[in-house]
């Protein structure tokens, strides 16, 4: 499938089928982690793998926004390692993490599964259930599995804005 198709077609999955991921699929999302672009090429990124019955049980814990997928992703950094702006000091870990997050969710969608970014979390509670030292900080959390087959995009999906609502030429 062609990039453009890729992007058009990927909708934020909220109903999964219960079957399993194929371990192909999961090490292909997490080499899409492993080879994004972060800041001065510092790699803070931390992406936990929630596939146990127990695992899953923690994410449900910390959020109504599992949609009950068979299989969680969990991206944070490490502010420890992520690059800080000179300037201002501004911590990169966050940008580096929402990159990470979309080419896991467009390599989800290349091999036929679905997923929602879900920044709707308790970051207390997800930092006690993954026992989560200070310094790495929790961004997202990706729901992923097969779409169930009455799996739809919500109606608002295809609203968008005008492009010159969004663009500033100067």
């Amino acid at each position: 499938m062609d990039f453009t198709k890729l992007t058009q077609t990927r909708y934020s999955v909220r109903k999964f089928k219960p079957d399993a991921v194929p371990e192909e699929h999961i090490q292909a999302i997490l080499e899409m982690a492993h080879n994004a672009p972060t800041a001065c090429n510092k790699q803070p990124q931390r992406v936990f793998v929630m596939e146990s019955e127990a695992g899953r049980a923690k994410i449900r814990r910390t959020t109504q926004c599992h949609f009950d997928a068979p299989l969680f992703f969990v991206v944070c950094y490490d502010r420890k390692e992520s690059w800080h702006r000179d300037f201002d000091g501004q911590d990169y870990g966050m940008v580096d993490s929402t990159i990470v997050l979309t080419q896991m969710m467009l390599k989800i969608q290349e091999v036929g599964l679905g997923s929602c970014f879900v920044a709707w979390f308790d970051p207390a509670a997800l930092r006690k259930e993954l026992e989560l030292p200070e310094n790495v900080i929790p961004v997202g959390i990706l729901p992923c599995g097969y779409p169930a087959d009455d799996s739809r995009p919500v109606p608002q999906h295809s609203q968008k804005k005008k492009l010159s609502e969004i663009t500033c030429r100067k």
